[in-house]
């Protein structure tokens, strides 16, 4: 069972969630023109010294700059998060161009892994394209899939759309375990299970769905004096939590 926490932006913060048990760290790239950052690079470091995995998300499209990234932080994974379907109408060529993008990365830096995030919908809702016709597409240019939660694209009339326009993910909802679980089961590479995961739900997650590993974001970090998660910060006694939950379910 593998076990990925992401937004950790520090290397205390790696050790920590290392310490914890914690087999893959994730950070963010948030910004494509200062995409530079040395505490990241020693996030990395650290991951390595510590004997796991890192994985990376750039949230920018542009496969140079995406490639320059990776030459400068060289992670193990580098992890590809577009909300693919936001645009019903346009989704097939949008799904072309990010392969694209993935097939250079992987010719450019055939060491790094490719993680690319499925949108799953939430309990009761649909998919405006079927999920395993969309899984088809990126399985030959991608070493692990992440199902993440979708909810789809902003509007005026429905502002609950996804945290970050264009991307999924950080909605610290469940997306539907019965479709996750479909998509692990019909998967060709490991399936990671995310959205809305954490301590008090990990167990459940992996009877239902039976993935390859589980993440968690929103779920295991700090929160603010009234509740509200802290993005980038992590509260290690939920990580700590988290990773006992799933080791010992994973177990049985």
């Amino acid at each position: 069972m593998i076990i990925q926490v992401y937004e950790v932006q520090t290397p205390r913060e790696a050790g920590d969630v290392i310490a914890a048990g914690v087999d893959h760290v994730g950070s963010v790239l948030t910004d494509g023109e200062r995409w530079k950052n040395r505490e990241i690079v020693e996030t990395i470091r650290e991951v390595g010294r510590c004997g796991a995995k890192s994985s990376l998300i750039t949230l920018f499209f542009d496969a140079d700059r995406i490639s320059f990234a990776m030459d400068y932080y060289r992670p193990d994974i580098v992890h590809f998060c577009e909300a693919v379907i936001d645009d019903s109408a346009a989704w097939e060529a949008l799904c072309g161009r990010l392969i694209s993008i993935q097939a250079t990365i992987r010719e450019r830096f055939p060491e790094i892994a490719i993680m690319r995030s499925i949108p799953v919908p939430q309990p009761g809702e649909t998919l405006p394209v079927p999920l395993d016709l969309l899984a088809g597409y990126f399985e030959p240019m991608t070493d692990y899939f992440l199902t993440d939660t979708w909810r789809g694209k902003k509007t005026e009339g429905d502002p609950d759309g996804q945290p970050v326009d264009g991307f999924i993910g950080i909605t610290g909802q469940t997306c539907d375990w019965s479709m996750a679980a479909d998509l692990a089961a019909r998967s060709g590479i490991p399936v990671i299970l995310a959205g809305g995961l954490g301590p008090d739900n990990v167990a459940e997650a992996i009877d239902a769905v039976h993935p390859a590993g589980v993440d968690s974001c929103t779920n295991t970090n700090a929160v603010d004096e009234l509740g509200t998660p802290v993005r980038f910060r992590k509260d290690m006694n939920k990580v700590a939590r988290f990773v006992a939950e799933a080791r010992e379910r994973a177990g049985k």
